[in-house]
């Protein structure tokens, strides 16, 4: 059968479960599924229902019953690509949804390529860019803040921010060119001390949305939280506490963790990617050395440096060496054993680290005590300050930050020409480079090649 661009795939999970969904989208979707679909007595087409209802029957290849199922109708230009879209709700096996998608394909359908549902949705103008790319942060958040911020963008907070920006640079294009092209009757007289607290407030809120984007990589990507500290200052024996099962060997001999162990934890919904280290200390041993060049390389790159010191024996060298890792660092001392005799005290390490605002808890990984406390910081921190998110929109793509970073430099040279007294041609130049970057945000200012490669990382049948 001659091939059209109607496309079908799986859009569940390919594993066994209650139930699965074939997705077909395209001008022929109804008809393909309709050659494949047969209503309970037969005498049912599926071109005869209306939109958005869902009728039982059962899918067929030729004359062999595949399965019972549910076919929704959703008819262009009310569905998810605004082309006609029907959704073949069946039994969540592997092979039964295999063959239901190889029956479709042979009534003329092609299989679609990762992402191109979501992909037709924004070439048809369905979402912008912004909100596709929200699409695949959604499906693949780790925390529920990286899921919050997911669904605000997918319901437009960084695409109406970016929209409103570009259309009060288009006003001041438009005004520019229409006075250069008419200067008899628009004058430029006094523009420029007019624009420059515009650009001024667009500058700012450009470098508030880079700024945020920090902020925006926690969400999306968990907190990376390195524990530090010296050999057998119970750095292994808190991951286990926060994994929640032995991970980690855990014994009274120092220097036990060689490697990095890596764990994904969520803690009050945040995420964290804990990386438990080598000890940190002088030694002559060339596998330990090896894990300590590793543990200083993991905690200059941390986005959270946890410090577990031995409060039961005397600060030395090495404990000096890691505070001075914690220097202008987001960092949680804990000072462990508090079971044992204490030779180490907050005061003794606030002096040294001369850093007020750096958090210490007592803990013992021994009796547990601690832990709670030191769960309620981490919370604390993230709403708090130090790793914040709130209502305000948050970047999370770094090709969004450049793009905005590509603006703000071009706002910045318009800001230096209205100084240097510069002819309003000049002005003109770089908003137009401004508009252009922030149309690269929601796909106005794309090619083919960029956008074929951002909806290639999506899932088949999105």
């Amino acid at each position: 059968m001659k091939q059209t661009e109607t496309i079908a795939a799986i859009a569940t999970a390919l594993s066994d479960s209650g139930i699965g969904i074939v997705r077909i989208s395209g001008e022929e979707a109804i008809e393909i599924g309709n050659r494949v679909y047969k209503s309970k007595n037969g005498c049912h087409n599926l071109k005869d229902y209306g939109s958005h209802t869902i009728h039982y029957g059962f899918i067929v290849d030729g004359e062999e019953i595949l399965d019972e199922v549910m076919v929704a109708i959703m008819k262009a230009p009310s569905s998810y690509t605004k082309e006609d879209t029907v959704e073949i709700n069946c039994h969540g096996g592997v092979l039964i949804m295999q063959k239901i998608l190889e029956a479709v394909l042979k009534q003329g359908a092609r299989l679609a390529e990762p992402g191109e549902f979501t992909k037709r949705a924004f070439l048809n103008g369905r979402i912008d860019l912004a909100r596709a790319e929200a699409v695949m942060d959604l499906i693949h958040s780790r925390n529920e803040f990286a899921l919050k911020s997911s669904v605000k963008q997918l319901k437009g907070s960084v695409s109406d921010c970016i929209r409103k920006m570009r259309e009060e640079i288009l006003y001041e294009i438009a005004f520019i060119e229409s006075a250069l092209d008419d200067p008899e009757h628009i004058s430029t007289e006094g523009y420029p001390e007019k624009l420059l607290p515009k650009i001024q407030d667009l500058l700012g809120r450009c470098e508030k949305l880079i700024n945020s984007a920090d902020n925006g990589k926690v969400l999306k990507e968990g907190i990376n939280t390195v524990i530090v500290g010296k050999p057998n200052a119970g750095k292994s024996s808190l991951l286990n506490i926060l994994v929640g099962e032995d991970k980690a060997i855990v014994t009274d001999v120092a220097g036990t963790t060689r490697d990095v162990l890596e764990e994904s934890i969520r803690l009050h919904g945040i995420g964290l990617n804990i990386i438990d280290t080598a000890g940190i200390r002088a030694t002559e041993d060339v596998v330990e050395k090896i894990g300590v060049q590793r543990a200083l390389k993991y905690a200059k790159d941390a986005d959270l440096i946890l410090y577990v010191v031995d409060s039961s024996v005397a600060l030395d060298e090495s404990d000096e060496e890691i505070l001075d890792l914690l220097k202008d660092k987001k960092c949680i001392i804990l000072l462990n054993k508090t079971d044992l005799e204490p030779v180490v005290t907050e005061e003794m390490l606030r002096e040294k680290i001369g850093d007020p605002r750096v958090c210490m808890i007592r803990t013992s990984t021994k009796d547990n005590t601690g832990i709670e406390a030191f769960e309620n910081t981490i919370k604390d921190m993230f709403f708090g300050g130090m790793l914040s998110f709130n209502e305000e929109v948050v970047i999370t793509s770094m090709r969004h930050k450049q793009a905005l970073e590509e603006a703000r430099d071009s706002l910045l040279m318009v800001k230096k020409s209205l100084e240097d007294e510069m002819p309003e041609d000049f002005y003109s130049i770089d908003l137009m480079s401004a508009y252009a970057s922030l149309g690269l945000i929601i796909g106005e200012e794309v090619g083919e090649d960029l956008v074929n490669e951002i909806f290639s990382k999506f899932c088949m049948g999105k």
